[in-house]
């Protein structure tokens, strides 16, 4: 493995004594609590509809001009392209 982590051999948390940051000792249940939670929040961004549920996600090829004017305009209210387009496609939709 390359990175700043290495590989060691397994330890018995249960048997020896770990301790975490807090100063917590980190027993085998503890350690896979916090791999549980890890896995939970690692699923993406918050559902905008159904919580625990991903939401859908549309894709669609503009023009580089249109793009960058969409960029301009999100920073210019301070709010993300993303959240934009949800916008202006709810707005055409209801007319």
């Amino acid at each position: 493995m390359t990175g700043r982590f290495v590989l060691g051999p397994d330890i018995d948390l249960d048997n020896e004594e770990v301790f975490d940051s807090t100063g917590q000792r980190l027993t085998e249940a503890r350690a896979e609590e916090i791999g549980r939670d890890a896995v939970a929040k690692a699923v993406g961004r918050p559902s905008l509809s159904t919580p625990g549920r991903q939401s859908p996600e549309i894709k669609a090829r503009v023009p580089q001009e249109l793009r960058d004017e969409l960029v301009r305009v999100a920073r210019e209210r301070g709010t993300t392209t993303s959240a934009l387009v949800r916008e202006a496609l709810e707005l055409y939709l209801a007319s």
